[in-house]
């Protein structure tokens, strides 16, 4: 071989070599439900709803046990996914509503997962449900990263399933044959939702893709165009509708995870499920107890609270030949470990001026242990303060700023029923004090009591 054929031969490798480094970036899908619950699916233990496709995934990958949202309703959760921040430091720390659409926007120059992914190569897609800010705000979600965005805007809107209109990017189209009233119409969103979904995944052939897809279901007025196999069971309308969303949205996480196969990139691709908060029923509600969401007194609480029946969701990864198959673990991770995982995932650097509260994530979803961390900590604001941190097995919550902390011992009380702050006073203390530092005041995040009710005159 002379000179020049070696040189050539070289510069071959090189690039090959260049190339697969860049194709080694995974492509990475977060699928999140709107408020489905651990105890509503069949790989938590759930006997009356199928969940057929996401039983498979759990199999297939690895099923959490102690996977927390970033707060218990959906803006600030959604908003600690995209941040990487903690309810203490996150700009958004409630739901907060904008009229006539929309809601509390995230501030300019907000840095997000999305962006992080743009700034390595990623194609970036939000599909389903935004509700951090409308398109002429700072909390748009083309200026925080998405190359593409498609659905409701505004989590309100997104109540309606046969709303009358949805999305594309920043324009808006009508749905034929829908009213936007309680009660059935001609287009269901959900149908719009999953197909541009697949439409979209099945387009990214040049550049590894990031993909939020925010499902609506099973959340908001439970309305559903076909209650398939559940029509002809003795329960309430609601229930059926309720048990066929969620089966509904099962079946199309089962059309992304074959698409996946079809392309001959699952094994390039880590897809990660979660609900944005946990159980969103009264366990002696109609959906709550026919369907029992608290997996027979496992977990405490729902929606809006504190405790782990609301932050706690069902979790799932999936990543053949690299996240174990049919794992299970106890070991907690929360949504603001979501930034520097992709962080580490594609071999990058948050910005100099960015910060995050989570920890990477790469170790533990490959079979490691889950990174080691001073606490987890959580509040909300709506009517009132409320707060929660849990320092190694113990879990302090405080249901309002004049109220007493209780504490438990998330060990042996997983269900938060014995309250031993009496019994431990120097762990009360301790979770006062972690309390307080770990949250950064904010002029529209004030700790506040509840206000009293008025009497009637």
């Amino acid at each position: 071989m002379n000179l020049l054929s070696f040189i050539f031969c070289l510069m071959a490798a090189l690039a090959s070599c260049s190339n697969s480094t860049a194709s080694e970036q995974p492509n990475i899908i977060f699928i999140l439900s709107d408020d489905i619950a651990q105890g509503d699916l069949g790989c938590y233990g759930q006997k009356r709803i199928q969940t057929p496709h996401l039983d498979q995934m759990a199999a297939e990958g690895t099923r959490y046990l102690q996977a927390y949202c970033g707060t218990s309703v959906c803006a600030p959760s959604r908003s600690s996914l995209m941040t990487g921040l903690h309810m203490g430091h996150c700009p958004i720390r409630a739901n907060r509503e904008i009229q006539p659409e929309g809601q509390m926007p995230m501030p300019a120059n907000t840095y997000t997962v999305a962006k992080h992914l743009k700034s390595q190569g990623y194609a970036t897609a939000c599909i389903g449900k935004w509700g951090m800010g409308m398109f002429d705000t700072t909390g748009s979600p083309a200026k925080l990263g998405f190359d593409h965005f498609y659905g409701y805007n505004c989590q309100r809107h997104a109540h309606s399933y046969f709303p009358t209109y949805l999305y594309n990017d920043d324009q808006r189209f009508e749905l034929p044959g829908n009213t936007g009233k309680p009660g059935r119409g001609k287009s269901y969103a959900q149908n719009y939702l999953a197909d541009e979904t697949i439409r979209w995944i099945d387009e990214q052939d040049a550049s590894p893709f990031f993909l939020f897809y925010a499902a609506t279901l099973p959340h908001g007025r439970y309305e559903i165009d076909d209650q398939g196999i559940y029509s002809e069971k003795d329960w309430s309308e609601l229930q059926k509708n309720y048990a066929a969303m969620v089966t509904r949205f099962d079946s199309d996480v089962g059309r992304i995870l074959d698409l996946l196969r079809k392309k001959g990139i699952a094994k390039n691709t880590l897809v990660i499920f979660s609900g944005d908060n946990g159980s969103s029923f009264n366990p002696n509600s109609e959906i709550g107890k026919l369907f029992d969401q608290t997996m027979d007194g496992q977990l405490r609480g729902y929606k809006r609270g504190m405790y782990e029946g609301a932050l706690r969701q069902a979790a799932i990864s999936w990543w053949p030949g690299t996240v174990p198959a049919g794992r299970v673990t106890e070991e907690p991770w929360a949504f603001w470990d979501f930034l520097p995982t992709v962080v580490e995932l594609t071999n990058s650097e948050l910005p100099g001026d960015v910060r995050s509260d989570g920890k990477s994530l790469v170790s533990f979803l490959k079979g490691g242990s889950a990174p080691e961390r001073d606490y987890f900590y959580w509040e909300l604001h709506e009517g009132k303060s409320i707060q929660a941190i849990r320092f190694a097995n113990w879990k302090a919550v405080r249901n309002g700023p004049s109220l007493p902390i209780e504490l438990y011992n998330l060990e042996t009380d997983t269900g938060e029923e014995h309250n031993l702050a009496n019994e431990k006073p120097d762990l009360v203390k301790k979770a006062e004090r972690m309390m307080a530092d770990a949250r950064e005041e904010d002029p529209n995040w004030p700790l506040r009591d509840a206000k009293p009710k008025r009497k009637p005159n």
